[in-house]
C-alpha cells in the first residue's frame, strides 16, 4: 500500500449500495491505498435518487473493521443526539479494540431536522445542540482516559464512571470535529485532533481556519496541534460528465438548502473536474493548510471515480 504525504479518506453513502457491496467496497477502498474510509450517522438518506437501504453506522463498523486490515475507519460524524455519551463512549472503544486501534472518532452536534421527527428525538435549538455536544465531548474523555469518570453537567451527568477496557489508542482516539460554523469552531480548538472543516470554497476554508487559529489562541492550545481537514464531494472526469453528476447531485438533494442553492454557489464547495483540474482544487485548499481530505465520490456504483482518482490525481500529492 502506497503512503500519500497528504492523506485522503472517503466517506462512503450507505445508501448507494446493499450489505454486501458496501463490504466490498471498503475493502477495494482499502486495497485502492486510501489512508481511511467513513460512514455516516444518518436513518435518512441524503439524496432522494439513491435508496431508503440504511444500515445504523455503529453496528456496521465492527463488521467493516473485522474485513480491513490497514485502513483507519470511523463515522463523519457520529450525531451526539443519538446516543447517551457515556453509551457512545463504551461503544466506541469497543470499535477500537475490534478493529486494533484504528478508529477515527467523529462527533457533531446533529442537524437534519426530518430524522429527529421520524424518529421521535428532541430537536432542541441549535445552540443547545452545541452545548449538548461539548460536554458529550467531555465526557467522553474522561470515560476514556480515566480509571473512574464524573462529570455533573447542564445536560448530562456521570457519577463514579468505570469502564473497561480502554480505547486501544493512547491517550484515546483521534477526535474528529466536524462543523464550520464559529460554535462548532470553539468546541474543535478545545477538543479536537482533527478539525473537519465541510463543504467550503478554499476562501471559506482560509476563512473557517482563522476563525479556529483565534479560538486556539484564546484558549492557549498550539493551532498546529490540530490536523486541519477538508471533507465534501468531489467528482472526477471528463468535462460533460462531471457538470451532468453535479446537476443530478443537486436536484436529488434530500436537503432543502442544497436545492435551494445555486449552482454556481453549490460547485464553488466542491472538487469538481478533469483529474488535472482537481489537482489544482486540491492544492488550493493546501496551500490554506489542509493535510487530510474526506471525500465523497457520489454515484459511485463500481468504485471507478475512487480508482481513477488514486491514479490520476493522489499520486501528485504523495
Amino acid at each position: 500500500m502506497k503512503i500519500l504525504a497528504i492523506k485522503f479518506g472517503v466517506q462512503i453513502w450507505t445508501e448507494e449500495f446493499d450489505f454486501e457491496g458496501y463490504k466490498k467496497a471498503w475493502c477495494e477502498i482499502e486495497d485502492m491505498g486510501y489512508y481511511s474510509a467513513f460512514n455516516f450517522d444518518h436513518f435518512y438518506p441524503m439524496s432522494n435518487i439513491t435508496s431508503q437501504y440504511m444500515l445504523e453506522a455503529w453496528t456496521l463498523l465492527p463488521y467493516l473493521a473485522t474485513h480491513t486490515k490497514k485502513l483507519k475507519l470511523g463515522i463523519l460524524v457520529a450525531c451526539n443526539s443519538y446516543r447517551y455519551p457515556s453509551v457512545l463512549a463504551k461503544i466506541a472503544s469497543t470499535v477500537d479494540v475490534i478493529s486494533d486501534g484504528r478508529l477515527e472518532f467523529g462527533i457533531g452536534a446533529g442537524w437534519h431536522k426530518p430524522e429527529y421527527d421520524a424518529y421521535g428525538i428532541p430537536f432542541p435549538s441549535a445552540g443547545v445542540r452545541i452545548k449538548q455536544m461539548e460536554e458529550a465531548t467531555e465526557i467522553i474523555k474522561r470515560i476514556w482516559t480515566q480509571e473512574k469518570a464524573n462529570f455533573e453537567g447542564e445536560y448530562y451527568n456521570i457519577k463514579d464512571l468505570v469502564s473497561y477496557p480502554k480505547p486501544i489508542q493512547k491517550p484515546h482516539p483521534p477526535i474528529i470535529i466536524g462543523g464550520r460554523g464559529n460554535k462548532m469552531l470553539r468546541i474543535a480548538a478545545k477538543y479536537a485532533n482533527i478539525a473537519s472543516i465541510l463543504n467550503c470554497s478554499p476562501e471559506e476554508y482560509i476563512e473557517r481556519l482563522d476563525v479556529l487559529k483565534r479560538h486556539c489562541s484564546e484558549i492557549g492550545r498550539n493551532f498546529r496541534d490540530i490536523e486541519k481537514s477538508w471533507h465534501g464531494h468531489v467528482i472526477v472526469g471528463d468535462k460533460d460528465e462531471v457538470k451532468r453528476q453535479a446537476l443530478m447531485m443537486k436536484e436529488g438533494s434530500a436537503i432543502k438548502s442544497v436545492q435551494d442553492m445555486s449552482i454556481e454557489d453549490f460547485l464553488a464547495r466542491m472538487i469538481i473536474g478533469t483529474p488535472e483540474e482537481c489537482i489544482n482544487q486540491f492544492q488550493s485548499y493546501i496551500d490554506a493548510g489542509a493535510t487530510y481530505f474526506t471525500c465523497h465520490f457520489p454515484f459511485p456504483e463500481d468504485l471507478k471515480p475512487l480508482r481513477i482518482f488514486m491514479e490520476k490525481v493522489a499520486p501528485s500529492f504523495s
